[in-house]
């Protein structure tokens, strides 16, 4: 059934290149969901154009001339904000840096610039862009906000009959708006922090090793992907890798698998979940931010019925309340809290100090 033309998602389309420009229009114009309302080769065509084209969303170049992809991200998110999907070289080390500092100035997504008609992968890079472009139009974005306002929150509720374990491993996961939210957790944490984390970011696989080394330049805890068999050290942030699961195995190594996604995620936050409730049980502490999607939900209903404890992203700050609203539909969450409140928690847990 083809939809009504007035119901099409209206794409700008960002990208100095005329090639690739030409061709991400041919790719977003082949797509029934899809339509380009304006196709500009400079950031600063993008600024003066995006009023009056009022796009619904954003494919975003991010080597620009003139203003690059980063600033022109920023400058809309403040103006005008609109949900911008980064289009990005995954080979090149700069523009790799320059998409993860996007993500953190609000873009939602990174996805991979295809190269070409015939290139290997041509067909999927073209499907994927197209999906995360219809996916990430329906987000209400609101302008860049900061989260103080929220360092005021009541405090929640004592959970007195969580036993004090001190957990021995903790298990994190997001999706959409997932990396400035973990840089803002990673950060927050110290050097010694006593526990080992392992770390589910839904995002393109070619992008992962570049996801790893940029937040491992932001936060004082030391990130890396996540190895097969290694055995997990406190203070060390282990990042599944493109395309794997990322499993705590009953001996207690990393277990990288490429069994089938699971809800069509591979990594599955809800597999992580899992394999941490079956070694760790009320020793694991599992949190789920921001996210399209239920992954890592059903994860975390397990995790708690072994007794383990789950924290999970509050409403009131995730870009996307999709994967956390799940975990606490489900039954699956201890306490719901503002990003800003959720390092001090997991530090006090960390410590043995509890509620």
């Amino acid at each position: 059934m083809s939809m009504a033309p007035q119901s099409r998602v209206r794409v700008m389309v960002v990208e100095d290149s005329l090639v690739v420009r030409q061709l991400l229009v041919h790719i977003i114009a082949s797509d029934p969901r899809l339509v380009v309302a304006a196709a500009v080769g400079s950031a600063e065509e993008a600024l003066r154009e995006i009023g009056r084209v009022r796009p619904d969303v954003i494919s975003m170049d991010i080597r620009l001339p003139g203003i690059d992809g980063l600033e022109a991200t920023r400058r809309i998110m403040s103006e005008q904000p609109t949900p911008i999907v980064v289009i990005a070289d995954s080979i090149e080390d700069s523009s790799l840096k320059i998409s993860m500092n996007a993500l953190r100035a609000g873009a939602l997504t990174v996805v991979e610039k295809p190269v070409g008609l015939s290139s290997e992968g041509y067909a999927a890079i073209a499907s994927t862009i197209c999906t995360q472009l219809y996916i990430m139009s329906q987000v209400p974005v609101v302008r860049q906000r900061s989260f103080t306002p929220w360092r005021e929150a009541a405090a929640p509720r004592r959970e007195p009959e969580w036993g004090m374990t001190r957990p021995s491993i903790m298990g994190i996961a997001a999706s959409t708006g997932g990396p400035p939210a973990l840089a803002k957790i990673l950060g927050a944490l110290p050097a010694n922090f006593p526990l080992p984390i392992l770390l589910v970011q839904h995002m393109g696989a070619p992008f992962m090793e570049g996801f790893a080394s940029w937040l491992n330049g932001l936060v004082s805890l030391d990130v890396r992907l996540a190895q097969d068999q290694e055995i997990p050290a406190p203070g060390r942030v282990y990042v599944a890798p493109g395309d794997r699961h990322l499993l705590l195995s009953s001996a207690g190594t990393l277990k990288l698998s490429a069994e089938p996604p699971l809800g069509n995620q591979r990594p599955s936050a809800t597999m992580l979940f899992q394999s941490m409730a079956r070694s760790l049980g009320r020793r694991g502490l599992g949190v789920i931010l921001t996210g399209m999607g239920e992954d890592g939900a059903q994860g975390l209903v397990e995790l708690r019925q072994a007794g383990g404890y789950a924290v999970s992203e509050d409403e009131s700050t995730a870009v996307v309340y999709g994967m956390p609203a799940a975990a606490a539909r489900m039954g699956g969450v201890n306490v719901s809290l503002p990003l800003d409140m959720i390092a001090p928690r997991i530090l006090r847990l960390a410590r043995g100090d509890g509620e």
